[in-house]
């Protein structure tokens, strides 16, 4: 239930392993307001500087997953949420310690996509001794109710290419491979893979074929881990949205983070671009 948190403050701190994008800093402001400390654990080259600012931390490189646990247990973490982007590098590029090698080793990092290995990731960290929370757990007002957000609504045109983006979204989310796609007058413009909704609208933007624009479809994928990748809208993708050209943005009722919610639906009804949630059988 979004906004009610797992628990009252008094818990000790939450530990918040912070990867990129704003959500990491929403539940920190979150926790400040229901006066819990917080503890975050930063991942070099994700988490933005500004996240972590006035606020008790260490950085930690992603391999290092021996310092990492130390860290957390070092300051008290008991209860623990991991939020914010992170784009998955090679084994390699990783260098992983000890600790991260055995991991990797059990699971079978080559072999597996980013939803199995984000739960196999939360079954070591509960293994460890941590309880596992959801941003939406945290959040109030984050959730996403059916219909639209704001004053614009899909044309018929829009809610078809809606239904063939839910449809190719579903597919690609069963295979493990992204949460969204860009639909264009039936036409599929790009779907995400490893480079983030961001980069995929962008790169839709020159795309684009000439009449009405296309429609971002962004889905939780079939039985995904809820806790630590549920599809997730700001601002940003709303104003990227609007530079590509898109008619509007539709994401899964019920299962995807919205923040800034004032700021989403006024920019979104300023630019005349919808913003709506769709239920998905």
């Amino acid at each position: 239930m979004a906004g009610s948190g797992a628990d009252p403050p008094g818990h000790g701190p939450l530990g918040i392993i912070a990867g990129g994008g704003g959500l990491p800093r929403r539940l920190i402001e979150s926790c400040r307001a229901s006066g819990r400390d917080v503890f975050v654990l930063a991942l070099k080259g994700a988490a933005d500087p500004e996240t972590v600012d006035g606020v008790p931390h260490a950085w930690c490189r992603m391999g290092a997953a021996s310092t990492g646990l130390g860290l957390l247990r070092d300051n008290g973490v008991a209860d623990l949420v991991l939020a914010g982007s992170v784009r998955r590098p090679t084994l390699s590029a990783i260098r992983p310690d000890w600790r991260a090698a055995k991991f990797f080793a059990k699971i079978g990092y080559r072999l597996l996509g980013d939803d199995g290995l984000l739960s196999a990731i939360v079954k070591e960290l509960e293994i460890e001794g941590f309880r596992l929370l959801g941003a939406h757990e945290l959040l109030a007002n984050a959730g996403v109710p059916e219909g639209p957000l704001g004053r614009c609504t899909p044309s018929a045109d829009a809610a078809a290419d809606i239904s063939r983006g839910i449809d190719i979204a579903r597919t690609l989310g069963g295979l493990d491979v992204g949460q969204g796609v860009v639909v264009q007058q039936g036409l599929v413009l790009g779907v995400e893979a490893i480079e983030g909704t961001d980069a995929l609208i962008k790169r839709c933007a020159g795309l684009r074929r000439p009449g009405p624009g296309g429609v971002l479809v962004k889905l939780a994928k079939p039985g995904q881990e809820t806790r630590v990748d549920r599809p997730t809208i700001g601002r940003q993708t709303v104003a990227l949205a609007v530079e590509a050209g898109l008619q509007g943005i539709a994401v899964e009722a019920g299962a995807t983070l919205l923040l800034e919610r004032d700021e989403v639906i006024r920019t979104a009804d300023t630019a005349g671009l919808f913003v709506i949630g769709v239920r998905v059988g």
